[in-house]
């Protein structure tokens, strides 16, 4: 008798056509599972918007999108999601839960009501404290949150994968480490980096809940380094409420002509802005940013990078190496280190052919979602 494939179920607040480091990350964990002989892959994630489930097959793996009835900053949250998750779970025949956990919702919530199925849980997130002002009440909850709450589902969980050493997943006895990838036959470079434009990109969220990715320090820190690079260039690429506000931002320091909004890009629209810019910053500002998945895209494309000092970006970047980690926060010295990969060719040359060896050798897709199957099989 044939055994029926084991099905896995990859369990998400986000998913594409959403643009994000976790989107990307659980859709390459379900496109593996699906093209593994014998397992089979389902996504339980949300919807953007809208109360009913939707039921769609992307890339030939079925998707099942769950209304949320509210947002809380930028986690979508509903009453129904404990109902429907075991209803789905049992629909599906699902026999392994990898659940993808952010931010507290969703992922929590599959781990919780899992039941004798074996649950996965990829934990993204280092503290999710957000250190600013009027966030007082907020960091209050995220504490009861990652003190009372989040061991006991970290308990029930059969393994936990942490993506970066600051992920608070880490070091636990049943933790596996397994970092985002990326597509290096996608992300590929271009011309080498002294011979670019001299643009400076950040790709990401620009949300006002997402302050503390630091975008308003980048637009800081270029306008320090425009009067002696006429000719530099800063494009933002990616959406999000606090993007009106950014670009407010560059007309009151006087470099409103020369900051650029591209709107969210994917494919191979995105690997072209990150092949094509001579610099790609990530100014992040706490220990929120676990990873830093626009790094290794930037690397990737033998793009010099520039990322702040904090959570885990220095895991990433090797500074000196393929780029240059400055204190969160600090325009001034973010300006400096643009600026020097701006004006300095065979140093962004030298750095972008390094960034590139980087992500060939530990963040290529295929070596990482292995480590899942392996993973996913032996539960």
């Amino acid at each position: 008798m044939t055994r029926r494939p084991r099905t896995v179920a990859v369990v998400a607040p986000y998913y594409p056509p959403k643009i994000g480091g976790v989107e990307q990350y659980a859709a390459r964990v379900a496109r593996a599972v699906a093209d593994a002989p014998d397992l089979r892959a389902v996504v339980i994630t949300t919807r953007a918007d809208g109360l009913r489930t939707t039921v769609t097959t992307e890339n030939g793996v079925p998707v099942v999108r769950l209304g949320a009835w509210l947002r809380l900053s930028n986690t979508p949250l509903s009453p129904l999601w404990p109902l429907q998750l075991r209803r789905w779970l049992r629909k599906a025949r699902v026999d392994v839960v990898n659940a993808h956990a952010p931010v507290p919702g969703l992922g929590d919530l599959a781990v919780a009501v899992a039941g004798r199925r074996p649950a996965v849980l990829t934990y993204h997130a280092g503290s999710m404290h957000k250190g600013e002002p009027g966030s007082g009440a907020a960091d209050r909850l995220i504490g009861v949150y990652e003190r009372a709450v989040l061991p006991r589902v970290f308990a029930r969980a059969r393994r936990l994968v942490a993506v970066s050493p600051v992920s608070l997943a880490a070091g636990r006895g049943h933790a596996v480490s397994i970092s985002p990838g990326v597509d290096t036959e996608r992300f590929t470079p271009g011309e080498p980096a002294s011979r670019r434009p001299r643009t400076v990109v950040y790709v990401g969220r620009m949300d006002r809940s997402s302050a503390w990715k630091g975008v308003d320090v980048l637009v800081r820190a270029f306008a320090q380094l425009a009067p002696d690079l006429p000719e530099a260039r800063l494009k933002l690429v990616g959406d999000g409420d606090a993007l009106p506000d950014l670009l407010a931002l560059a007309g009151q320091l006087g470099i409103g002509d020369r900051v650029t909004a591209t709107g969210a890009l994917s494919g191979d629209a995105l690997a072209e802005a990150v092949r094509t810019a001579a610099v790609l910053s990530l100014p992040s500002l706490t220990e929120a940013e676990s990873f830093g998945m626009t790094l290794v895209e930037g690397m990737a494309c033998a793009t010099p990078v520039v990322g702040s000092a904090v959570g885990g970006i220095p895991h990433v970047v090797d500074d000196g190496e393929t780029g240059f980690l400055v204190p969160p926060g600090d325009p001034a010295a973010l300006a400096a280190a643009c600026a020097k990969l701006l004006t300095d060719g065979d140093l962004a040359d030298r750095m972008g052919a390094a960034g590139r060896r980087t992500a060939e050798e530990r963040y290529a897709w295929p070596a990482l979602t292995d480590r899942y199957l392996e993973l996913f099989r032996t539960l």
